[in-house]
């Protein structure tokens, strides 16, 4: 990979009831935004004319059958279907579901063939993707399934960065679900992430507590004694710098965060709602640990919104800036670790 190249962007449509079609016309209707990267849309091309129009969008569109067939400077429409969809805005749809699914898939498929670099995924709704066919709980999760790697659920923005030991996993299973095994794996995977996707040589990475108040020295639960505790005290044998457990209900209040390059949290809304709460609409999900690079929105497909032309893309222009970065990042962490001198002279 040469930095002058641009990257390839592989979008997958989402929930085409959702707000994801518009937040893609949205971030690709300035032409300035071409000039570092390359979308490629995987969808229908008279379904996009649709939504270009119903928006009212000078957006324009270049047809293609294949991702083969990729042209450089133009907002490229992969064909991945042909027949008619209705949108009914705003309204779950399993028929819609299978649209999401069917660019998911051929997306996937350009990411694994390396025909583009890249993959942004628009909203999903994770209850009508669901199938014979398809059954998995979200885009992460079948990733993972289709990639190489161990992959984990990343929020990342500019100023916060957290990871999940358990993501989506019902509450009532997720402290029987985090092993040493587990805990082991996913610090791994963090510390990894840090130092090739986000450049940063000597990650600080804190860890929130299971339990309230870390359990209190087993009043409110002893799991952080004996599994989460002496796993961090094995992990900081070879000099890593990993912190915790913590209190989670007064770390990110009292700013503690700000002191570390990521969080590692117990579960889902331990770690999703103070991020969503200091970021949102600059959140990136991104799925770390995998050999190739995917990243997210950090909302929903807001059907509240939907067809009305007033979504905020913002969060989709930083996943795709954010996935760029790190496929750079990447490119450049090989290039360092293929040739040790050349980083030791930098």
């Amino acid at each position: 990979m040469r930095k002058e190249e641009k990257i390839i962007v592989g979008i997958s449509v989402g929930d085409l009831n959702g707000i994801g079609p518009e937040i893609i016309i949205k971030t690709y209707e300035d032409s300035r935004s071409l000039e570092l990267n390359t979308p490629v849309i995987f969808a229908s091309g008279k379904l996009m004319q649709f939504f270009k129009n119903h928006f009212q969008s000078k957006i324009n569109f270049f047809n293609i059958d294949t991702p083969e067939k990729i042209v450089h400077g133009k907002v490229n429409v992969v064909n991945v279907w042909r027949e008619p969809v209705k949108i009914d805005f705003g309204k779950e749809d399993s028929k819609i579901g299978e649209y999401a699914i069917k660019s998911l898939e051929a997306a996937t498929k350009a990411l694994k063939d390396g025909l583009i670099d890249v993959l942004v995924t628009a909203p999903i709704n994770k209850h009508n993707i669901q199938s014979d066919k398809f059954n998995f709980p979200g885009h992460t999760d079948y990733l993972a399934n289709e990639l190489n790697g161990k992959s984990l659920m990343f929020m990342v923005s500019d100023e916060l960065r957290v990871g999940l030991l358990t993501d989506h996993v019902p509450l009532k299973d997720a402290s029987s679900t985090i092993t040493e095994e587990l805990i082991t794996e996913k610090i791994g995977t963090v510390m990894k992430s840090l130092k090739q996707d986000f450049g940063i040589r000597k990650p600080k990475v804190a860890v929130l507590a299971i339990n309230p108040h870390a359990g209190d020295n087993g009043v409110i639960g002893n799991e952080d004694d004996t599994i989460l505790k002496p796993t961090l005290e094995k992990l900081k044998l070879d000099g890593s710098l990993i912190y915790g457990p913590y209190s989670a209900d007064s770390f990110f209040g009292s700013n503690t965060y700000k002191r570390f390059d990521a969080i590692i949290a117990s579960y889902h809304d331990q770690g999703l709602i103070p991020f969503k709460t200091i970021a949102f609409g600059q959140g990136v999900n991104y799925t770390a640990g995998l050999d190739k690079v995917r990243t997210s929105p950090d909302h929903g497909t807001a059907y509240e919104i939907a067809g009305k032309g007033i979504a905020d893309e913002n969060s989709m222009k930083h996943a795709i800036n954010t996935a760029i970065k790190i496929f750079r990042n990447r490119d450049e962490y090989s290039q360092y670790s293929k040739n040790p001198l050349k980083k030791a002279s930098r």
